[in-house]
């Protein structure tokens, strides 16, 4: 090719590779023994240029490229570079692969139980780690020229996302941002907010798979494509992709031929040939057992797999099926292997751990090449899975939908039981987010030729619905930002309560909620030109048509009024007479359904109400139960009686009378007839109206008949112009309403937690008092309320365990309340404790509410848990494994998680406690010692 060009062209040529070879990029490449994608390079030229870069791409596309050159241009220029990630396991994940390519003495490690070498130039952590550091104003910060926010998409977590958007406003403006994100949809929104708060930043969006991904759906014996011809390869090209009529057949015949023992042909049942037919063709249709995909997948050569159950005890039950089945997916050597790496990864756990543990069962899942995967396990347990399924000694992992968040685990294979999971307030359909988010997994770059997505037959399935899952990249990012009393007393002390307040302005929320804003300002203002159009069409010759259109909407106004003052007296005299009905009362239902005669059984007055008005808020008023004159037992509402109602006699209910019983009924209906058939009830004649009466309205219309524009010839024209002018006024109203309610709406939020803030004397204008600095070095959830327990000692002349108890009702958060069971507390202090802590919550809970801070919204202090303050306190006790676990009846993988929140914790406390005169900053430091042993202190890192 080059003998073709000039001598001119050579040159050039050779000076773009010159300037190629002579950037930071080239040696970067030559790492690598593949060549780096188009938006790979694309982002990592921007960094070079000292641009940041958002990287937005599928799920194991390499955007943690761009991430590692900005560890590589820190190291070459003498810099720090800061990886944060969202989660511990995604950090020690990082810390292993930087430590394997730059080596140990170059990178370190900090998350909330981990600190190793955090003085190196490359340290990776958590995303908490580094708000903390930035609040404290900490001394790794000098230097730092890179920070990499991985799956930065997580800012939209409801729990955790604020903590991305503080580090992203509070970085010093010399660090250059790194954002890695899955793709969204409105990745360019959000660059133009980096943009607005970091400078110069390129926004990289690709939507390119590099191993194009196939969807099936596993019905019985047989493996259906999604889609009939799938001509853009998973996202590469345009093609329309239609769905596969043989499944959408399927799904029609399952629906449509199921037998019915109420079908009847000439009063015959369905003929025996039928019901044959049904039979054969429904056989073909069924979801396979677990066992059986995995067997199936194993024939077809789709293994590794990952399957997603959304249940912890869905994949545990998942893996011994499989077991019981007699699956074999290792052969000799590869077991030999596997249990070699296991025995050498837990080799620190006591011997009296493991069959607590359920040692013994994981480990011949893992011979056999079967595992789970899922928060309830130890992260020892959970680190040596992601080790075993990388290197291809296990094959099949059953794993709730965590493990799609970031941990490299990617199979040839994803596997979906069902598109139905519980979102922990109910049963609810993933998303197209959710399901591009697990699908993602499958395909592994530079081993496999194609991934595969296999959803599994399940009855009622739509594979319409489905494929419009498959095809929507639908994933938009929304803030989840809100201030927090910790987040409030920090930025006052460093910039201020107006800087801070200019600072919260910035966040991506308010960026969101007044973009939305524009469109709304929009619309007012072409309501404000069509109001000056309606203007212009009710203008009268004769005089203000605006005042005498204001006349007859006031009049108006005034009749709907008293109309409706008279329905609801109406509807109060209807109430209040229900409630004078007695059991054996013959009334008159004078509307709806069942109207005429009618018996009271029984009144149906809410439970415990006699009196008063709280009862009709929840239960609109009695519903009394009836029997009416053609046998029917009917309970009746308020809307069966827009008037009051009497008795028109009495008769006695005899004590046989079961309402279920159709002689029963019948007897007592034909005693009604004859007691009282022959009464005539009032009729309710038309009152006069109050309108009638009323001088308002008396003035009103003088008023309107005095007025020149009464005598207009084109006066109804002029009203229909006037009754739009005033529709489309009330409607742009309502939206200036609306823009004045988003816009600066985290500013208000912090104005009401200063001002409570204010109120409790931790802040003073723009003075952060002693008690305001304590709480400042608090970080959690809860944090006023550890703070007020620290002002208060309630935890003074506590031991160890005692605290250890206390301080985990600031972390602990119960899967699924409930109420009905007190949880288990120690005796003693500890207990008297807790129970102070929950007052202080309660005073708490009434300021937030006087002062306007929602919980609902995400602001303000839920109420203590106390539900894992017996196994904190037991544990810091030295009570073994055994026993602790075998008490609280929790996984092991739950419990280490919780203690390592709860050590967390003591740690701020031991920071923030008082030294002098003071026993809770030594026993908080006594309490991490106590319960940092065992299985929650096994390192998961090296």
């Amino acid at each position: 090719m080059t003998e073709d060009l000039s001598p001119a062209e050579r040159y050039a040529a050779a000076r773009v590779r010159a300037a190629e070879e002579a950037t930071a990029l080239a040696p970067f490449r030559a790492m690598y023994d593949f060549e780096l994608d188009p938006f790979q390079i694309e982002a990592c030229q921007a960094l070079e240029a000292g641009k940041g870069v958002l990287v937005a791409a599928p799920t194991g596309s390499g955007k943690t490229i761009v991430g590692e050159f900005a560890v590589h241009l820190a190291l070459e220029q003498g810099r720090k570079c800061f990886y944060t990630t969202p989660i511990k396991a995604l950090s020690n994940q990082k810390y292993s692969d930087l430590v394997k390519r730059y080596g140990a003495e170059k990178v370190g490690l900090l998350t909330g139980d981990n600190s190793v070498n955090s003085g190196a130039p490359v340290v990776v952590m958590t995303t908490e780690v580094l708000r903390n550091m930035l609040y404290a104003g900490s001394q790794s910060l000098m230097g730092l020229g890179y920070v990499v926010m991985d799956e930065v998409h997580y800012l939209s977590d409801r729990f955790r996302g604020a903590v991305w958007e503080e580090v992203i406003i509070h970085l010093p403006e010399s660090v250059t941002l790194v954002s890695l994100s899955a793709t969204v949809s409105n990745a360019e929104e959000f660059g133009d907010w980096l943009d607005t708060v970091r400078g110069d930043t390129e926004v990289i969006v690709s939507e390119h798979r590099p191993v194009p991904l196939w969807q099936h759906v596993l019905a019985g014996r047989r493996m259906y494509d999604l889609f009939e011809e799938e001509t853009d390869h998973g996202g590469r090209g345009v093609a329309r992709r239609e769905v596969n009529p043989d499944l959408v057949r399927l799904a029609r015949m399952e629906n449509s031929r199921t037998y019915n023992p109420r079908d009847r042909r000439r009063g015959k049942m369905v003929r025996e040939a039928d019901r044959e037919r049904e039979r054969r063709q429904r056989s073909r249709i069924w979801t396979p057992a677990r066992s059986e995909v995995i067997d199936r997948l194993d024939a077809e050569g789709l293994l590794p797999a990952i399957t997603f159950i959304f249940s912890r005890a869905g994949c545990e039950a998942a893996v011994q099926q499989c077991l019981y089945a007699g699956l074999r997916l290792n052969d000799e050597d590869a077991r030999r292997e596997v249990r070699e790496i296991v025995e050498d990864r837990t080799a620190s756990i006591p011997g009296e751990d493991l069959h607590v543990l359920g040692y013994y069962e994981w480990l011949e899942g893992l011979e056999r090449g079967i595992a789970a995967h899922h928060a309830g396990m130890l992260p020892t347990f959970k680190e040596v899975v992601e080790e075993l399924f990388v290197r291809g000694l296990v094959k099949a992992v059953f794993a709730t939908e965590t493990l799609a968040l970031g941990i490299n685990m990617p199979a040839r294979s994803v596997v979906l039981e069902k598109l139905v999971k519980w979102n922990g307030e109910q049963h609810a359909d993933i998303t197209p987010g959710e399901y591009t988010q697990l699908t993602g997994r499958a395909g592994r770059r530079g081993i496999d030729v194609e991934g595969h997505a296999v959803v599994l037959w399940q009855r009622a399935m739509d594979p319409e619905a489905l494929a419009g899952l498959a095809g929507t990249r639908t994933y938009p990012l929304r803030s989840s930002f809100k201030p927090s009393y910790n987040m409030a007393v920090n930025l006052t002390q460093q910039f201020g309560r107006h800087r801070s307040r200019e600072l919260l302005e910035t966040s991506f929320a308010q960026f969101q909620a007044d973009k939305s804003v524009v469109g709304i300002s929009r619309q007012v203002q072409r309501n404000e030109e069509g109001l000056e159009g309606y203007r212009e069409g009710m203008t009268c010759h004769l005089g203000d048509f605006t005042e005498y259109a204001r006349l007859r909407r006031d009049l108006k106004d005034r009749e709907t009024e008293l109309a409706k003052q008279g329905a609801a007296q109406r509807r109060a005299a209807a109430a209040t007479s229900l409630e004078k009905l007695k059991p054996g009362d013959v009334i008159h239902v004078p509307t709806g359904k069942f109207a005429g005669l009618a018996l009271v059984l029984d009144p149906g007055l809410p439970a415990g109400r006699t009196n008063g008005h709280r009862g009709l808020e929840h239960h609109d008023g009695p519903r009394p139960l009836v029997l009416t004159s053609e046998r029917q037992v009917k309970r009746l509402a308020s809307i069966d009686f827009p008037v009051p109602v009497e008795a028109l006699e009495r008769m006695r209910i005899p004590k046989s009378f079961n309402p279920r019983s159709p002689q029963s009924r019948r007897d007592l209906a034909s005693a009604l007839r004859t007691k009282a058939g022959h009464i005539v009830p009032d009729r309710h004649g038309k009152r006069r109206s109050a309108a009638a009466d009323d001088r308002e309205i008396s003035r009103l219309r003088a008023q309107l008949r005095a007025h020149p524009c009464h005598g207009c010839d084109e006066r109804e024209d002029h009203a229909r112009w006037a009754e739009r002018y005033f529709r489309l006024q009330r409607d742009t109203r309502q939206l200036e309403r609306r823009i004045e309610g988003r816009t600066n709406t985290i500013a208000r939020t912090f104005d009401r937690i200063v001002a409570l803030l204010t109120e409790m004397d931790y802040l003073r204008g723009d003075e952060v008092t002693e008690d305001g600095k304590r709480l400042a070095r608090l970080y959690g959830e809860l944090d006023l309320l550890a703070s007020e327990c620290l002002r208060e000692g309630v935890w003074e002349g506590l031991n160890p365990a005692e605290l250890a108890a206390c301080v985990s009702a600031l972390v602990y958060e119960a899967r699924q309340s409930d109420d009905a069971v007190a949880p288990k507390v120690p005796a003693g202090k500890a207990k008297v404790a807790l129970a102070e802590m929950v007052r202080i919550w309660g005073r708490l809970d009434a300021l937030e509410e006087e002062f306007r801070i929602n919980q609902a919204e995400g602001v303000g202090q839920r109420e203590p848990d106390l539900g894992f303050a017996w196994a904190a306190h037991q544990w810091a006790s030295d009570k073994g494994l055994d026993e602790v676990l075998g008490e609280v009846g929790m996984p092991a993988g739950d419990f280490v998680r919780w203690c390592k929140q709860v050590i967390d914790v003591l740690g701020q406390i031991a920071a923030a406690a008082p030294r002098e005169n003071s026993t809770v900053s030594k026993n908080a430091r006594k309490a991490v010692d106590a319960l940092l042993r065992g299985v929650v202190a096994y390192s998961s890192v090296g």
